[in-house]
């Protein structure tokens, strides 16, 4: 077999693309929130996860978490292919620590808010969304 410009280049790019985030396999939800909460157990305390009890379509379904206090602020969907959906950092200049966002989910699952205080210590909120029409390829 002759090795050409065009096998070198290939190769070269497989590699690269082997490297690259999120080429590899997706965490899983406990390793997402081991690494969020650095194994500390969540408290139910001072976080309101709103999401809706139906969402018609899984492409768009509205999420808010407030956590007065909080740092940062990490969402989960337990059913989808890639669990972490959104992270949000607060500074000292937030006005509040709130986030809205649209996400998209799969299929009927619960979604997971984790929320890390200034003190260190971590809140969990958690909702389940039935979805009628999933929004991951389901």
């Amino acid at each position: 077999m002759k090795f050409t410009r065009r096998n070198a280049l290939w190769l070269g790019l497989g590699g690269l693309a082997g490297t690259l985030p999120g080429a590899g396999f997706a965490a899983t939800l406990e390793e997402l929130t081991t690494g969020f909460t650095g194994g500390a157990e969540p408290g139910a305390e001072g976080i309101t996860l709103t999401a809706p009890e139906i969402a018609e379509n899984g492409n768009t379904v509205p999420v808010e978490v407030s956590a007065p206090g909080a740092v940062a602020v990490m969402i989960l969907a337990s059913g989808n292919p890639e669990p972490a959906v959104a992270t949000f950092a607060f500074g000292p200049a937030a006005g509040s620590q709130r986030a809205a966002t649209r996400i998209r989910l799969a299929k009927t699952q619960e979604v997971i808010a984790l929320a890390k205080m200034a003190d260190g210590s971590i809140r969990r909120a958690q909702a389940t969304v039935k979805v009628t029409i999933g929004g991951c390829g389901g």
